[in-house]
């Protein structure tokens, strides 16, 4: 069987899935969130210790001595049961050189050689195995939204908006409990990560991008004005040496503060709040070298690394009417970044010269002009708004593509038919057209 007709069932599934509840995306989101709450309440306890403390006693008080005047008793209990709990203490580093000295005298006793020399060839020792990056598998990947083919109302005209569990595949709170992310830009998903250092931030480079899968570098380091220890999610924009841009989608750490335990528009709402005290980006005096396949490589400027960071717009707003007129509309819509390119002639370089990258001084704002990139939109993200970060595809997140899959030679599998977006508006259409027959409005709507 074709490895790629195959793809067809991880975005599209029979409605005899939908329908059965256990099999359901939404039941696998929901036990996924209910997990997702029990480790967390689970790690908050260990770390405030309260099971050390249950059995703690204070005693009885002075108050409660009897008027005979007999002395109050004392409870040997209490903190003092907690002394076996601490570490105890290791030899002073005299007795370790002690030791050491009394274990190279004796050794030296030993006779160096304990038979006969073997002639011949040593065996070389087996090749260590490559250890895993830890920046591998890193990244929270969104499943995508499973939808059915036909008319999910169909079979049951009769089934009332509020239903337990609506058929058409849709999230059950989609108006109350998610967070539409759109437009997702065109471009490979990464890893910014920066490091500790000293120098002056922007200056010395600090930054790395690591691939999704491997955790492999996938430019030499480069500066940037990202604070040190700092984990940003993003995607690395498809022209990005033309336009210097990498757009981040998500934060894991800011600032040596871990931020992937909280939950996603408190995540989206501190990304943007940090992304814009940053200072303006400026390109850097020297210029990556063409590729020999550039139509023209000598007419345009390339960025030897990304200097703009761009948040992707997020939307709390998630009611139907708001998907309709705004979130889906902007998810299909080609877009424009404005960027700054230099106004002189600069030096190439070449992006594998790291001795080249140490050269980071950037123009000043003489020498610089205001552009614009043009983005294209890959399709609309939606992230349960309760959901902490977690690594790994997760049902706690969705992903609507603008078009259908593709094959290797980039020809779509099923041609002809509506992509993934379209379907998922006209599911949102059909949602809220039942809402609007069986007189809903849309308060009432927000608390279904």
């Amino acid at each position: 069987m074709n490895p790629f007709t195959d793809r067809k069932a991880s975005y599209k599934q029979p409605p005899r899935s939908l329908l059965d509840r256990a099999l359901s995306q939404e039941s696998r989101r929901n036990k996924a969130l209910e997990e997702q709450k029990r480790r967390r309440a689970k790690r908050i306890e260990s770390e405030r210790h309260i099971d050390l403390f249950a059995d703690l006693k204070l005693g009885h008080s002075d108050d409660d001595a009897g008027d005979d005047g007999a002395e109050p008793e004392i409870v040997r209990e209490g903190i003092g049961q907690l002394a076996s709990l601490l570490q105890q203490p290791g030899p002073s580093s005299d007795a370790i050189a002690a030791d050491s000295d009394a274990t190279a005298m004796s050794t030296d006793a030993l006779p160096t050689t304990f038979g006969p020399k073997r002639r011949g060839k040593r065996k070389k020792p087996k090749a260590a195995s490559k250890k895993t990056s830890p920046w591998a598998e890193k990244l929270m990947y969104a499943e995508l939204l499973e939808m059915p083919e036909g008319d999910p109302w169909a079979a049951t005209p009769d089934l009332h908006v509020d239903a337990e569990e609506p058929l058409d595949g849709l999230p059950q709170d989609l108006q109350t409990g998610w967070v539409a992310v759109a437009p997702v830009p065109v471009g490979k998903r990464c890893l910014a990560i920066s490091h500790q250092g000293s120098g002056t931030i922007g200056v010395v480079p600090n930054t790395t991008l690591r691939s999704r899968l491997l955790g492999k570098p996938l430019m030499p380091r480069f500066p940037s004005p990202l604070p040190s220890d700092t984990i940003l999610d993003c995607i690395l924009d498809q022209n990005w040496a033309d336009t210097g841009i990498l757009h981040v989608l998500d934060v894991l750490k800011w600032k040596g503060q871990d931020v992937a335990d909280c939950e996603s528009s408190f995540r989206f709402w501190w990304r943007d709040t940090r992304l814009s005290e940053l200072p303006p980006p400026r390109p850097p005096t020297h210029s990556a070298q063409p590729q020999p396949s550039d139509p023209s490589p000598s007419a345009t400027y390339r960025f030897p690394y990304p200097t703009t960071f761009y948040p992707v717009s997020y939307h709390t707003n998630t009611t139907l009417g708001n998907l309709l007129n705004t979130v889906i509309p902007l998810a299909r819509a080609t877009y424009y970044l404005p960027i700054f390119l230099p106004t002189v002639s600069v030096a190439p370089m070449a992006l594998n010269d790291e001795a080249a990258t140490m050269d980071v001084e950037q123009l000043d704002e003489s020498s610089v002009e205001p552009s614009r990139a043009e983005i294209k939109s890959d399709g609309l993200l939606l992230y349960v708004a309760q959901a902490i970060y977690e690594p790994g595809t997760s049902p706690l997140s969705s992903w609507v593509p603008c078009k259908s899959p593709c094959d290797r030679d980039g020809v779509q599998i099923e041609e002809g038919l509506a992509s993934p977006l379209d379907k998922f508006e006209s599911l949102v259409r059909q949602r809220l057209s039942r809402q609007v027959k069986a007189g809903v409005t849309s308060d009432e709507a927000m608390h279904l």
